[in-house]
Formats: structure tokens, C-alpha cells, sequence
């Protein structure tokens, strides 16, 4: 016998398991089908591994820096499997975590690989879901509404396969016992600036090669310069707008050899390692979409502001649609797809209200447009920016370097964008997040009163510096 449900969501990762909870909580039957475990990339392979990863790194690198706040310690050791089993720790907390909220909301749970299957004595329409389980043995759910959600997987360059012992991808690193002597980092976004700031406080001798022109490509010009500069002060090596060069890459006497264009010159770089951190690309092969008449463009599923496919009844979140993958993006259009459902209007959001973050150290943090994006656009626009080096909260903690930018339309007085790289700028982005959704103006945020000594002063100052009237600089 079929299953049958108001809403069965393929992929159980963070956008589906929050879409699963809140058709849930609005009374639907939900099913879920997820062919590994529950939470997906972000909580397995991506954001929580990565984030322990990294606090691990950032305590190593204050603890030997710890004379500066006048603490002298003596014989400060790393023990690497002390930090991954710490990171399982969590993970493995966090994942009990969400299987409790299944069971909690009543959520049924089908462990397999599921496609989508065209009409057939199940349903007279596509969007029913044959599911392999781990036994052998097939299920059929047949949902009033589909949400796809399957996520995505590391994207490989050509010609570098990923072997998981020389050349590696984000999901291979996690999993490392040992730290290398040396990494070269292919790929300056998002995913290979925080390896490459983690592996170096770590001790790992680090090179980043990035073909455009800056780190951090999507992010204001400004903010990539800077991690640039902050990076390369730890003693990063960073090659921007570098190429691979034909049959660039082999492994000879264990020693990873990549060859390089960088400055109109040929370079061989060598290393113990090699991380290919060049983007993810959705998982939409071998899904059954071939039969529905969901349409698929340069390999995403094209979805309405609603996350509604071509076929109605059919919806996708998630990296699988492309534009910002992050979790909490995903998170937010399956809360958008499921209202829709519902039979609400009200939930669509605009991909400018989304915060991007990026966990270095020190960490980066933004939301809105660019100020290349906001001219390109045809916005006349107006700037304010304010150092943490005039912060008294960031020099009491040691961490002075960055600013926070502020971009307003010069007409309106509307905000376009808020870029900040400095100390727990992940945290601080909240407030610009509230200020886009609420169409604040940069005198509202300055005029909001900020507790002192705060880091979040430095938001209320930079939006003052737009016209001037910044009392600290």
C-alpha cells in the first residue's frame, strides 16, 4: 500500500526538516524521506563540523597569543582528535536534537533514496515518490503537495578529481585524522577563506589561489581587499586572479604539484594537500524530475517567489534552486513554500534581507547590495564606514582590525547594504538584517541607542559617518 500525506518533503536537511516542522505545526500530514541522516549537509558535512572546527582553531590561536592579555602559559598543545571528537560531539547532540522535533511534531520519517515518479496507478499526476529502502524493499508516498530539497555536493574543477587522501573536498577535510604540513586551497570564497583561517592557526602552511580579482567574490570590494590584507599578516599566501594552467596538477613522492598563472608568470606550487573549494553544485540527478514537467535552468530547479515550480503542486528550496546557499535561506524558503501551501500569501522574501556570513578570523558578516551592485543598479548612493580600531569593546578584546560599511540611496535615505569584517560580525549582522526587512533608514540606526562598551556601537556609528555626524571619529 502507498502512503499517502498532505506533504512529504524529499531531503531531510535544515530547509526540509523546518519546512516538515511548520506543515506540521499548521495540521498537515507530513512525511519526510531522506536517504542518509537527518539534517542534511549543514549540520553533517557543512556549518556545525566546519564552525567547531574553527572554534577549536580560534581558541589555539588566543591561547598562544595569551601573554598580550598579560596571561603567560606555558607547553600549549594541540591534540587534533580531541578537536574532531568534539566536533562529532556536537554534531551527533544537534542531530538527536532534530530526530526528537520529528517525533515531537508527529513527523514520519522514510529512510531511502527516493525519486519522483509520473502518473501511475498511485496518482494521476507526478509528484508521488518511489522510495528504495536500505533493505531493498520499495515504498510509495503519494503527497498532495511535493517540497524537493535534496541540497547539493562539493562542484569538482576538470581534470582534479578529488581522491579524498591528496586531493580533497570540504566533506574529505572534516574527516581528517591528521592536519597536513601544508594545503593549497583552490577556491578564495566563502568555504576556502574559513579553511584557510582555521588550517592556519592550526600551524598548517596555507596557500589560497583564486581566479577573480579578489577573496570572497560575491562580497563588497572592500571587505575582500581586507581579508586579504588580514590573511595575508598571518602569513596566509594568497594568489588572486591566478589561473590553472593545462595539466596543472599532479602527486609525485607524495607531494601534491599544482602549476599556476598568477602576475603573467608560470608558478609550481607544492603541498602535502589540496582542498578544491570552487563552489557546490545541486543534487537534481537521478531524482525522477525527467518525469515532471518541473523546468531546470543551468542546473537548478526554477522555482516562483512562492518556491512553486512549473508544476503547481510541485515546490523546491533550498541549494537546489540556486542563488544563496545557506542554510538559513533554506531554512526560510521552506517556511515560504509551506505557507504557500497553506494557502497564504504573505511569505515570499526578498534575497537582499539574507545575511551572508563567512566564520574567519576575524570573522565577516553582510546583507544587501554591494556598492558595485547598488551602482550598477543606478542607485546614486552614500557610504559610511567606522573602525573597530575606534571601538573600546573590540581593542578590550584584543581584536581592533576591520570595519563596519554602510550604503544608503542617496535619494530615499534607504539602506542597500551593510558590510562588516571584524570581531563577531556574525552576531552583529542581525541588526542590519532587522534595519533591511524594516526599511530603516541609516538615522534610525544611528539614533538607536547602543549600550557602551558594546561592538554593536560600531553599526550606530557607521551609519552616523554617512552624513557626517559620527561623534567618534
Amino acid at each position: 500500500m502507498a502512503i499517502t500525506c498532505d506533504v512529504a518533503i524529499l531531503g531531510g536537511g535544515t530547509g526540509g526538516y523546518v519546512a516538515a516542522i511548520r506543515a506540521a505545526q499548521l495540521g498537515k500530514d507530513v512525511v519526510i524521506i531522506e536517504q542518509d541522516k537527518l539534517g542534511g549537509t549543514c549540520l553533517h558535512r557543512g556549518c556545525i563540523p566546519s564552525k567547531s572546527l574553527l572554534r577549536s582553531a580560534e581558541v589555539y590561536a588566543d591561547m598562544k597569543e595569551s601573554e598580550n592579555y598579560g596571561i603567560e602559559v606555558d607547553g600549549v598543545r594541540l591534540s587534533f582528535a580531541k578537536v574532531q571528537k568534539r566536533k562529532e560531539n556536537i554534531v551527533e547532540k544537534l542531530h538527536q536534537g532534530v530526530q526528537f522535533l520529528m517525533r515531537k511534531n508527529k513527523i514520519r520519517v522514510v529512510h531511502g533514496f527516493g525519486r519522483v515518479i509520473g502518473p501511475s496507478i498511485f496518482s494521476p499526476r507526478s509528484g508521488a515518490v518511489a522510495v528504495e529502502l536500505a533493505d531493498g524493499e520499495m515504498e510509495t508516498i503519494v503527497p498532495t503537495h511535493l517540497i524537493i530539497a535534496t541540497g547539493s555536493r562539493p562542484r569538482h574543477l576538470p581534470g582534479i578529481e578529488p581522491d579524498g587522501k591528496y586531493v580533497m573536498t570540504s566533506d574529505h577535510a572534516l574527516l581528517m585524522e591528521e592536519l597536513p604540513t601544508s594545503m593549497i586551497i583552490v577556491g578564495g570564497g566563502v568555504i576556502g577563506v574559513e579553511w584557510a583561517s582555521m588550517l592556519n592557526d592550526f600551524g598548517v602552511d596555507v596557500t589560497i589561489v583564486e581566479a577573480s580579482p579578489q577573496l570572497l567574490p560575491a562580497e563588497d570590494e572592500e571587505i575582500g581587499n581586507e581579508m586579504n590584507k588580514l590573511l595575508s599578516a598571518r602569513g596566509i599566501k594568497i594568489l588572486t586572479g591566478a589561473e590553472l594552467l593545462t595539466e596543472s596538477y599532479e602527486v609525485k613522492n607524495e607531494q601534491v604539484m599544482l602549476r599556476v598563472k598568477h602576475g603573467g608568470e608560470e608558478q609550481l606550487l607544492t603541498s602535502d594537500k589540496l582542498l578544491v573549494s570552487v563552489g557546490r553544485v545541486g543534487n537534481i540527478e537521478n531524482i525522477g524530475l525527467e518525469n515532471t514537467d518541473v523546468r531546470i535552468d543551468r542546473g537548478v530547479i526554477v522555482v516562483n517567489e512562492f518556491m512553486q515550480t512549473t508544476e503547481p503542486h510541485i515546490y523546491a528550496i533550498g541549494d537546489v534552486i540556486g542563488g544563496l546557499q545557506l542554510a538559513h535561506a533554506a531554512s526560510h524558503e521552506g517556511l515560504t513554500a509551506v505557507h504557500h501551501i497553506n494557502g497564504e500569501q504573505k511569505m515570499s522574501y526578498r534575497k537582499e534581507w539574507i545575511p551572508r556570513c563567512v566564520y574567519t578570523r576575524p570573522e565577516s558578516a553582510s546583507v544587501g547590495l554591494t556598492e558595485k551592485q547598488a551602482l550598477e543598479r543606478g542607485y546614486e548612493i552614500k557610504t559610511g564606514k567606522f573602525p573597530f580600531s575606534a571601538n573600546g569593546k573590540a581593542l578590550v578584546y584584543g581584536v581592533s582590525e576591520g570595519f563596519v560599511k554602510v550604503i544608503a540611496d542617496k535619494v530615499t535615505n534607504d539602506i542597500l547594504g551593510v558590510h562588516m569584517i571584524g570581531p563577531h560580525v556574525t552576531e552583529l549582522i542581525a541588526e542590519a538584517a532587522l534595519a533591511q526587512v524594516l526599511d530603516a533608514t541609516p538615522w534610525e540606526l544611528g539614533a538607536t541607542i547602543h549600550a557602551h562598551p558594546t561592538l554593536s556601537e560600531i553599526l550606530g556609528e557607521a551609519s552616523l559617518a554617512i552624513d557626517g555626524k559620527s561623534t567618534s571619529i
